[in-house]
């Protein structure tokens, strides 16, 4: 069983960058240009792409549609985008302009019924945001903290019909501290959903690791800073995670 991985483009103000510990006042901007960035990527041979609007994630509504539109008519794979989506009508637009799957994150906690019901009229298109800070759902932008536990969240889908669970531990997001490879491993042990593991992706060691688990359940890995500061090679890890 083969590894996708996930390229990320996360968007603040129109930009390209990459948070720490999903902290908005922690960013380094990387490019001004996310269509040029999402070229890049598909260049060096990417055929899936994960994208955030940042701005959105907190605002609970799209905020930099202009640059996901731009990425999507750039990129020649599918592109999965995350941030702020809240409701029916963001969803059906995104799909119509070309998005492949839709990552909904706070409104799974909030609103299950929702998701369930949209991973049942668009199978294969819903993907649930699993955002974890000491084994707890983080949620609104990882601005605050549930007190459900991430395995009882996934449990909630078990049955819905969803894509995946994109599972991120924020304390690791871009801090290049190592993907929490052993928790991604232990959520897909304990679902039959497909996990994509997100957070911390340091070097080419934590592809392999993730693509020697990918038995287990693990769909993907999504790899933006180490990308973005030459630690990781997107050619490389690709063909690691190709087999």
């Amino acid at each position: 069983m083969s590894l996708i991985v996930f390229p990320a483009i996360d968007l603040k103000g129109g930009q390209v960058v990459r948070l720490a510990e999903g902290d908005m006042d922690r960013a380094t901007v990387y490019g001004d240009d996310p269509a040029a960035q999402a070229r890049r990527f598909a260049e060096d041979g990417a055929d899936h792409l994960h994208v955030v609007d940042l701005d959105g994630a907190f605002a609970g509504k799209s905020v930099n549609p202009q640059a996901v539109e731009a990425i999507v008519r750039a990129f020649p794979g599918k592109v999965q985008l995350g941030g702020g989506i809240r409701d029916r009508a963001a969803i059906d637009r995104w799909l119509a302009l070309g998005i492949d799957r839709v990552v909904i994150g706070t409104a799974a906690l909030t609103d299950p019924d929702f998701v369930k019901g949209a991973a049942r009229d668009l199978p294969g298109r819903i993907v649930v945001g699993v955002d974890a800070r000491d084994g707890f759902v983080a949620t609104h932008g990882w601005a605050e903290v549930s007190d459900i536990a991430v395995a009882d969240l996934a449990a909630r889908f078990a049955d819905a019909g969803v894509a995946a669970l994109l599972f991120t531990d924020v304390g690791r997001d871009g801090l290049l501290k190592g993907c929490n490879v052993k928790a991604t491993v232990a959520l897909a042990r304990r679902t039959s959903i497909p996990v994509i593991a997100s957070g911390g992706v340091a070097d080419i060691t934590d592809i392999l690791e993730l693509a020697r688990a990918s038995s287990e359940g693990i769909e993907g890995v999504i790899t933006g800073r180490a990308l973005y500061d030459g630690r990781l090679s997107l050619a490389a890890a690709l063909k690691v995670a190709r087999g």
